[in-house]
């Protein structure tokens, strides 16, 4: 028997933590001239590393556990030795049965590894199917916002063209006609446009508000308040207005900013002159 196998079992329970006294002092001494025995303790502490982590994995399978133990019962042992000078009597040693469970214990550690692995990819596969979503959401919003911008531009264009749409011109009452209006209203697509020029700055508390008079006679119908620009430039494009009325004339009129305006209570700024 080598000198090696003398001290199999001290190496375990070194490696343990339990090794102490007599036993301790010669096994230092032992390592100190062994550089198989130290490596062969540094491959036991590195096993009980493993060991450790497997701890918070999986529950290994009954069958596994099964072939463990009786992998442990049908381990030759060997004879008791002699006793060392200065060492008390050691216990048979089990020279394969730490190998064995190393073995079972860094397969347990391997299947641990790779579950996390599978759960760390399925959630990054989730990460970006939320990501993918979001990004379709936004292109659909978009998409849809850029369909009803040309939607509306379309409406605008159509109207302008249309031989069919009123036309009428509104300028200022009195002597001097410097601001001007112009109204063209679809009448079967209830589709207005009306464009200003020249007209008046405004007082903090007033507004221009823009009536249709109907062609059957009735109350005006508001159809849209507006300030000018700087330049005196307004417009009204497509006010929520009746089904069906057809219009007679236009008129812009000065009000108090402050509503609601159920009719025209104000001055008239510029009326329209037909075409």
């Amino acid at each position: 028997m080598s000198i090696h196998e003398q001290f199999a079992e001290d190496l375990a329970l070194c490696a343990l933590g339990s090794l102490e006294g007599a036993e301790r002092e010669a096994l230092d001494k032992h390592l100190e001239g062994c550089t198989a025995c130290r490596r062969e303790l540094e491959l036991l502490r590195g096993d009980l590393s493993l060991l450790a982590l497997t701890t918070a994995g999986p529950k290994p399978p009954a069958r596994a556990r099964q072939r463990l133990m009786s992998a442990i019962a049908n381990e030759p042992r060997l004879a008791a030795i002699a006793s060392v000078p200065g060492v008390g009597q050691r216990s048979e040693i089990r020279p394969g049965w730490w190998t064995n469970f190393g073995r079972h214990a860094l397969g347990w550690m391997t299947a641990a590894a790779l579950a996390l692995v599978c759960i760390g990819l399925l959630r990054q596969n989730s990460t970006l199917q939320r990501d993918m979503a979001a990004l379709r959401s936004k292109f659909q919003a978009e998409l849809n916002d850029q369909g009803s911008k040309l939607e509306q531009a379309n409406e605008v264009m159509a109207t302008l063209l249309d031989p069919e749409a009123t036309k009428i011109e509104l300028v200022a009452v009195g002597n001097q006609p410097q601001p001007r209006g112009k109204a063209i209203y679809q009448r079967r697509n209830r589709n207005l446009i009306f464009l200003a020029s020249n007209l008046p700055s405004l007082a903090a508390d007033k507004i221009y508000e823009l009536w249709l008079l109907p062609a059957g006679g009735g109350a005006p119908i508001a159809a849209g308040l507006f300030k000018p620009d700087a330049r005196g430039s307004a417009t009204v494009v497509n006010p929520p207005l009746p089904e069906g009325i057809e219009a007679k004339n236009f008129v812009v009129t000065l009000e108090p900013e402050s509503g609601p305006h159920e009719a025209p209570r104000g001055t008239p700024v510029i009326v329209g002159v037909g075409e």
